[in-house]
């Protein structure tokens, strides 16, 4: 059986929900901030999506910007909800953004934090929070639909229990064939590891244990054998927030601070369900290298700090390097 081998990417977040929290919606920073990143190595730019939860300037038109500030990182949403918006709406505006970015669009897509602030959000828009994750499925299932619309005999319409459309030849198509890879942001029920492992072509978790994302993955990649999907279909990633200052009190102290203003919640309270680490860049590329070990191999990194800038660079040249080594001999 042969074994596809993957080097480990590493990106990091734009800080579009701290530029919010500190009332500032400017240009300028962000583009800045994904200039640098790009130059210091990163492999890839993400950016969050919420409406009025935790709200943020909307990732589809800051990744577009963003585009066109950056030459060839690779630019992803952690994640979009595709139910705050029409299906085909989200199908033309995602095709439309990956020919603008020259094909460089990763979608991580959610179904929704199971949080009271999301539930309001959905009902802001008049979507249904009940039964999110199969409606997330279905919404993807018809952007699939829609992008390979235009090929001989393909389905010009979409009948599904939530949503029926036709005329979906007449939607932009994307430039690449299947459109843009979807990765599928979640945890690690059996639920969500099958629907990764079926329909997914990425999972994007926030797993505070580098150990339960190991045994979650391994299972992962038996069901999507079963499934019949070819070696290298799914791409293991990971949804990670640290803190980096050689003091690891006042690391935490940040951290905490910043966990309060982004969830109104406490640091202990989110590390719980969310992968958090903090103190000098090297312990935290330690514990960033443990999920390596497991398997992960695009590692989204959140940096938690309202100035994210200021441990950018710290980031880039020590962390990033030590995580990318991090993979077992083999491997």
């Amino acid at each position: 059986m042969s074994v596809v081998r993957r080097p480990v990417r590493t990106g990091v977040l734009l800080p579009t929900r701290e530029q919010a929290i500190l009332g500032d919606y400017s240009a300028s920073p962000l583009l800045d901030f994904a200039r640098r990143a790009e130059e210091l190595g990163f492999d890839s730019l993400w950016t969050g999506d919420s409406l009025t939860a935790r709200p943020r300037l909307d990732p589809l038109v800051v990744l577009s910007a963003v585009g066109a500030a950056t030459r060839s990182i690779t630019l992803g949403t952690a994640a979009l909800t595709p139910a705050l918006r029409h299906p085909l709406i989200g199908a033309n505006m995602v095709s439309s953004l990956d020919h603008i970015t020259g094909a460089r669009l990763v979608l991580g897509v959610g179904s929704g934090f199971p949080v009271p602030e999301t539930e309001d959000e959905f009902a802001a828009v008049g979507a249904s929070f009940a039964g999110r994750a199969g409606r997330l499925d279905e919404i993807t299932a018809l952007w699939r639909t829609c992008w390979a619309s235009d090929r001989p005999g393909a389905p010009e319409a979409f009948d599904g229990r939530y949503w029926q459309a036709s005329g979906l030849d007449r939607l932009v198509s994307p430039p690449r064939p299947d459109g843009p890879p979807l990765w599928l942001a979640g945890s690690d029920t059996p639920r969500v590891l099958d629907r990764v492992a079926r329909l997914y072509d990425g999972w994007m978790p926030f797993l505070p244990s580098s150990e339960a994302y190991g045994t979650a993955w391994r299972r992962i990649e038996e069901l999507r054998r079963d499934a019949g999907r070819p070696d290298g279909a799914v791409t293991p990633g990971l949804y990670a927030t640290i803190s980096v200052d050689a003091d690891e009190r006042r690391a935490r102290a940040g951290l905490e601070d910043y966990i309060e203003h982004y969830y109104g919640r406490t640091l202990e309270q989110m590390s719980a369900i969310q992968a958090y680490a903090w103190g000098s860049s090297e312990s935290c590329a330690e514990w960033l290298a443990g999920y390596v070990r497991e398997g992960a191999r695009h590692i989204v990194i959140r940096i938690g700090s309202l100035r994210p800038e200021a441990q950018l660079q710290e980031i880039a040249e020590v962390l990033l390097p030590a995580v990318r080594q991090a993979v077992p001999e083999g491997a």
